[in-house]
């Protein structure tokens, strides 16, 4: 089977959720590090233009969004399991909440210019120009909008005294057990947990801070270094795997064969163009070739992205 490879890099919130997934599952990896602004030619060898972070390379097929990436990774080992059985939904439900609400005002708190100012202290002025640019664009065109510091601070209680009590009510983990939630909420702390700014806003909540610190406890598996001409070349030498034993379907007329684009819905909304060869309930790809990379399966999470005409 082939390796699992990461492309992420240190500071990405979303790659510290998928670094501690790999930990959840003890498995092996190896690690190509990114840009954390674009361009990204060598990413967009793999993946055609999607911008997000991180995603994760096996062989000649890419899979974007850490939702997607959870579901590859419990194929690769299905225990332990990201989703308990019967709490299947309520996992994958509570994950969308935190990679979507808690996500949207942990990045208006991180970015508030007391944060801001601790966070780049020793970062060239050129290059914190170069990000501030990056991320100034990062949600035109998508659904998601910027909560304004003021609400977020207001808000932030909220949110947390809900935690408070989800844990104080089931235990070590959010639904008792480890699960996709955990993951999906502890990133976000993470992100706030880089600077004394915002630090408090995880250690004045006890029961989440001890939550939090037995999911980082998880540790990030074992990794190994792999330049991205390495991880292009795998892709270029490998075929992508066989597509999933589903019935096809699509409600809005999309087939096998369709030339089309793929965007996520909320933000980062660049679409990626190719031909439309899967779509599951959970799961679209996307059969694209490149000169570097050669023929590779691009895939996405259903819920959360669209399909449009190319």
């Amino acid at each position: 089977m082939s390796e699992l490879i990461l492309h992420h890099y240190p500071t990405s919130l979303f790659a510290e959720k998928a670094r501690l997934m790999l930990g959840f599952k003890g498995l092996s990896w190896r690690s190509v590090t990114i840009p954390s602004i674009m361009p990204k030619p060598d990413l967009t060898a793999l993946t055609g233009g999607y911008r997000k972070t991180p995603v994760l390379q096996v062989g000649a097929d890419v899979y974007c969004d850490t939702a997607l990436i959870a579901r590859r990774l419990e194929a690769q080992k299905t225990s332990p399991t990201f989703y308990p059985e019967g709490q299947e939904f309520t996992a994958s439900s509570l994950a969308s909440w935190g990679d979507t609400v808690l996500f949207l005002h942990s990045v208006s708190l991180v970015f508030q210019p007391a944060s801001l100012a601790v966070r780049f202290a020793k970062v060239p002025p050129e290059s914190v120009k170069a990000f501030v640019a990056d991320r100034a664009t990062f949600f035109d065109g998508g659904t998601a909008t910027r909560i304004p510091l003021e609400q977020a601070q207001h808000q932030w209680p909220t949110l947390m005294s809900r935690l408070e009590t989800q844990l104080e009510r089931n235990g070590d983990f959010l639904l008792g057990v480890p699960s996709i939630a955990d993951f999906s909420v502890a990133h976000t702390l993470w992100f706030l947990k880089q600077t004394p700014v915002t630090a408090s806003l995880v250690d004045d909540y006890p029961a989440v801070l001890a939550w939090y610190q037995r999911v980082v406890g998880f540790g990030h598996g074992a990794a190994s270094e792999l330049s991205a001409t390495d991880a292009i070349e795998i892709a270029r030498n490998a075929s992508p795997a066989p597509l999933p034993e589903e019935a096809f379907t699509d409600p809005n007329g999309f087939k096998a064969g369709d030339q089309v684009s793929v965007s996520a819905v909320d933000y980062g909304v660049n679409p990626v163009h190719g031909e439309l060869v899967f779509n599951g309930r959970e799961e679209i790809i996307l059969r694209r070739e490149d000169e570097r990379a050669g023929v590779v399966h691009v895939h996405f999470p259903r819920f959360g992205f669209r399909i449009n005409n190319h």
